[in-house]
């Protein structure tokens, strides 16, 4: 295989200033940072695809109280990518291999083999499917909520990079209902019609607990919930008999520093339904991630799973702009930017 020229600089990405509100442009450097020469052991990878999730927004905060390293002035984010070896120092990986890193903030990557992952490529269709928010979703549906045959499940948020992928993962572990949520009829089109959700209402068109008893009349088993706020409030009033609530994030209290993290729960029916109320984190083990990796590559070639992503064109300086679009609600599913 050819040897790929490499520039001596390459665009990288890093945080200016600590969000305060909601994260703007102001909050970004894009520089050109040399190119270094592989060490031994060592590789150069070309980055092809960045993974922008709603989280970074809260990594860019000072204060941030999260299960994963924070973002520093001055130095780049970091964000998981995937692309090609296009230069190698070790036996590990060759030129031409596609490779997963957590340092996709970048066009270029240098670092020891060891810290890049080596893509199977008879898993799935394209690289790009390695970035998804799945183990997140599947953690929460298979492990926390335990989603069973027979289940009627409610996920907010349902067209992001999580809810997208946890309605289809409750489909496939035998849901016999799953109700989505979300803020435009194009999202609610595009989950009962592209992702298989059996229904799903738009947040802003009346009272959510409303909408909620009308597609679940005999109530919820199963809540996943990615907004907090009046969505959870609803959740609980429309929830069944012994449901289980798997809380992964509170997008209304994310977004303009709103109160959707905070919201109020009614104790006394809490009690007599005897909801369980499940929040968790997701560390990403390695036996979280193949868990999700082997079931999505299974559920794709049985044809029972769509991979629903958006992908920004323009390179790695629209990656800013992206992060700000989402948090703005504008993509569907998994968001990438393509960098090459």
């Amino acid at each position: 295989m050819a040897t790929e020229a490499i520039p001596a600089k390459a665009r990288e990405v890093r945080l200016a200033a600590h969000v305060t509100d909601v994260v703007t442009k102001a909050n970004f450097d894009v520089v050109k940072a040399p190119v270094r020469e592989p060490g031994d052991g060592e590789v150069v990878v070309r980055y092809d695809y960045l993974q922008v999730t709603a989280v970074m927004q809260d990594l860019m905060r000072e204060d941030a109280d999260l299960p994963m390293p924070t973002y520093k002035v001055g130095e780049p984010l970091w964000g998981f990518a995937v692309g090609k070896v296009v230069k190698s120092n070790s036996p590990d990986l060759k030129v031409g291999d596609d490779v997963e890193g957590m340092n996709g903030w970048n066009e270029y990557a240098v670092g020891p083999a060891q810290s890049f992952w080596k893509l199977d490529p008879t898993m799935f269709p394209t690289p790009q499917h390695y970035l998804t928010q799945g183990p997140t979703a599947y953690h929460g549906i298979v492990d926390i909520a335990q989603v069973k045959e027979g289940d009627t499940v409610f996920v907010s948020g349902a067209a992001g990079g999580v809810g997208s992928l946890a309605g289809q993962i409750a489909k496939c572990m035998g849901a016999k209902t799953v109700i989505g949520s979300a803020g435009s009829q194009k999202k609610i089109d595009y989950l009962v019609n592209e992702l298989g959700f059996d229904a799903a209402f738009n947040y802003k068109k009346g009272p959510i607990v409303d909408q909620l008893r009308k597609l679940a009349p005999e109530g919820i088993d199963v809540f996943f919930d990615v907004v907090g706020g009046e969505t959870f409030e609803a959740a609980i009033q429309a929830a069944a008999q012994d449901a289980r609530f798997a809380l992964c994030g509170a997008l209304s209290g994310q977004v303009g520093n709103g109160d959707g993290a905070f919201p109020r729960l009614d104790i006394m029916h809490s009690i007599v339904r005897q909801i369980q109320i499940r929040p968790f984190a997701t560390y990403h083990t390695p036996d979280q991630i193949w868990a999700w990796q082997s079931h999505f590559s299974q559920w794709l070639k049985e044809g029972k799973f769509v991979f629903p992503h958006t992908v920004v064109e323009g390179g790695l300086g629209k990656a800013p702009q992206a992060l700000i679009d989402l948090l703005r609600g504008k993509h569907s599913g998994n968001l990438l930017v393509k960098l090459t």
